[in-house]
Order: C-alpha cells, then structure tokens, then sequence
C-alpha cells in the first residue's frame, strides 16, 4: 500500500498562525507540523475498524476526554479504515431497531436485521505501562492514589513533571483473535511547536469532537502526538494486508441441525465416511460443489455433507 502525506492536513496546518496559541506553545512550531502531516492517508482501505475505549481510564486524573475520540479522528482523516461505531452512537442505532422490531417506525425505513458492517479489526488506544521518568512527577502514582490496587501502574507512561507520554495502539483481528499489530508511539513537551488545537478547526470541526481538551494543555498535546507516532507506524504495519478481511479468515465453522451422514465424495452413492448427529460441529474447507460441502470434523475426518443439513454456527 503507497502511503502519501495528506493535503488537507497540511493546509489545516497553516492556519494554526492565524489564531492566537497559549504561550507555552509559541516555540518550534515547525516540528508539530511535521508532526501533524504525518498521519497517513491511504490509497485503499485496510479493513473495518472499531475504536474501542481501555478500561483503564487513565484520561480523567488529567481532565481529558478518552482517546477512543481521538483516534477516531485520526482513522477519518487517514481513510486508512472504514470505522464503525460500537459506542454510543452504536447504543442510539439499536434503539432505533427495537422500534422498528416492535413495529414503531413508518413503513419503508428500511430499518432491520442483517444491515450492520461487522468489524474486521479492534483498535485499543492506551498507555504504555512503563515509568519514563522515575525523578519526576508520575500520574501513577497520582491516579495509584485515588483508585487504589495496582491500577495507577497501568498509565506510568505519562509523566506530568517531564510532560512526556508514551502511548500503545494494539489491533486485534475479530474472527481469529489475533494480535494483528502492537505499536508504541512517544512523545515529550520539546516536540511542541504550538497550540495542536490552533490548527484542529480546519480538520473538518473535528476540534469539538469530543477532543477539546486534548488541545489545551501540555500534557493534552503531547498526548496526541504521541498517537500521532504510533498510529502511524500501525498503518505501515496493516499496510500489507489485503482488502478483504472475511475471506482472508478461515471459513465460519457449522453446526448439523438435523441427523446426516458425511460423504466420501458430493454424492449420496459414494462412500459413507460417517454419520453425524444434530449438534455436532464441522469445519468447511472452502471447496463447494452445489449444495455439497467439503468438511472436517474434529477428529480430521474429511468428506462431504449437504448444506441442507447444516446452519452456520454462532
């Protein structure tokens, strides 16, 4: 996949001049923008994603929102994903199809079952469990306080004294669980050149996005250039994979819903490998002929049976 810098950033960029900034970001302005113009843009999609918020709500010992808006403004602007919202907007849309399930909406809403996008991947935007700076004032120890067990050496990778962060976005593959990518982004108050949120109303009005507060503090931005790093290396990573995340995943396992025999071949007058009761579960190889699947069972007998026997497992 051909990463390429993204114009429209670049331009929201330069407005960041035109619009006063707090003091403590009136110097190095060059290096921010930079910074910024590295989110990738892509000239494909890699896959579904939804953003999913850590548990570990690291975010409210520094008067910040979660980074699960964060990173979805990342994901819009790159095009990198098609994201799908499984937060609250998610929580509205199934209101709206109790309602049409219970017969509530007008006719022709075109409201049911069998329309949601499923997911291919999870992103998890959090922070590093690690201190970074031992001599200075870490919110671990801050939230350690407050929350009490072991939960305040989870965000040891902020440190309020030195104001860096170090940050992890890990991807997971939603139909064979695996950990698709892991990456670490990091960032400190020296690679600040100027208010981030200076510039965030030319991203589309993505600075009200349920983001503000990342853009007016110290610790805020350096926060979000320290996703910034570490969404971009991720997108390097993803960027081998292909379009299409279900038909790279192994086949939907299935289910016998009624009593059946496996097949030697996809012919009743071949050789009966063995019966098969309701209930019990095969794995298709992907090789079909009519209604006739190939199958394995588990114990690595192989053969035939009719899709008519069987339904999807769940």
């Amino acid at each position: 996949m051909r990463i390429r810098k993204s114009a429209a950033i670049a331009a929201a960029v330069s407005l960041a001049g035109a619009i006063p900034a707090p003091s403590f970001a009136a110097s190095i302005q060059e290096k921010t923008e930079r910074a910024k113009a590295e989110i990738p843009t892509c000239t494909h999609r890699i896959g579904t994603l939804a953003v999913r918020e850590p548990e570990n709500r690291w975010w409210v010992g520094l008067g910040l929102e979660s980074p699960e808006a964060l990173l979805k403004v990342f994901v819009m602007k790159s095009g990198c994903f098609t994201l799908v919202d499984r937060g609250k907007g998610f929580q509205m849309a199934q209101q709206e199809r109790a309602l049409a399930s219970g017969g509530e909406l007008q006719g022709g809403s075109n409201v049911g079952m069998g329309q949601v996008r499923a997911a291919d991947y999870i992103l998890v935007p959090d922070i590093v469990s690690r201190n970074g700076n031992s001599g200075g004032t870490n919110i671990g120890g801050i939230l350690g306080g407050f929350i009490g067990g072991g939960v305040g050496a989870l965000v040891s990778g902020i440190n309020l004294s030195s104001k860096t962060a170090d940050v992890v976005l890990t991807v997971t593959n939603v139909r064979t669980s695996e950990q698709q990518a892991l990456e670490e982004g990091h960032a400190s108050k020296t690679d600040l050149g100027f208010s981030l949120g200076a510039g965030w109303g030319g991203w589309g009005g993505f600075g009200g996005a349920g983001i503000s507060n990342y853009q007016n503090t110290e610790i805020g931005q350096v926060v979000v250039l320290a996703y910034i790093d570490a969404y971009t290396k991720l997108v390097g990573d993803l960027g081998g994979l292909s379009a299409n995340a279900a038909a790279d995943a192994p086949t939907q396992a299935v289910t016998m819903s009624r009593p059946g025999r496996m097949y030697a071949a996809a012919d009743t007058k071949s050789k009966v490998v063995r019966p098969l009761d309701p209930g019990m579960m095969l794995y298709p190889t992907g090789n079909k002929q009519g209604v006739w699947w190939e199958v394995k069972d588990e114990l690595g007998n192989a053969g035939w049976v009719s899709s008519l026997s069987f339904n999807l497992a769940k």
